[in-house]
């Protein structure tokens, strides 16, 4: 029996089903502070900056710049096996926010600090995960 990768998580709440649903309709989106201002991603009820609660969701252009990556080579649970070797990297999005996410595509492997990368999304289960491929050169 093949076992299929787990479910994304935290599974959609309130909090975080506008930023599912909007994946679902291939958009990136991230909140921003009514009050000052800041861009955060991860959805929140709080802002992380002023503690305001005047939150709201704005589209991502999804485009970044890679500021650490890691290629996984041992895969940590079963299910991962037929995935690796894979990248998992931290991207600073143009508006500010830094995600956490896969790079993707044929050429993931060749990554580098610094580099350019576009929201893309993987299909799985049901739901479209944010993930990230290398900006065309």
């Amino acid at each position: 029996m093949t076992e299929t990768l787990p479910l994304p998580t935290p599974e959609p709440n309130g909090d975080s089903r506008p930023y599912w649903d909007a994946a679902r309709e291939r958009r990136l989106v991230i909140r921003r502070c009514r009050d000052c201002g800041a861009k955060h991603f991860m959805a929140r009820h709080l802002c992380p900056q002023c503690w305001s609660d005047r939150l709201e969701w704005i589209d991502s252009e999804g485009a970044g710049t890679v500021a650490s990556f890691s290629i996984v080579h041992r895969a940590p649970t079963a299910p991962f096996k037929a995935k690796t070797p894979y990248v998992v990297a931290l991207v600073d999005l143009d508006e500010g926010p830094r995600m956490f996410a896969n790079i993707v595509g044929d050429d993931a492997r060749d990554v580098a600090i610094g580099e350019r990368v576009r929201v893309t999304f993987e299909e799985r289960d049901g739901m479209a995960i944010p993930q990230f491929a290398r900006a065309a050169r």
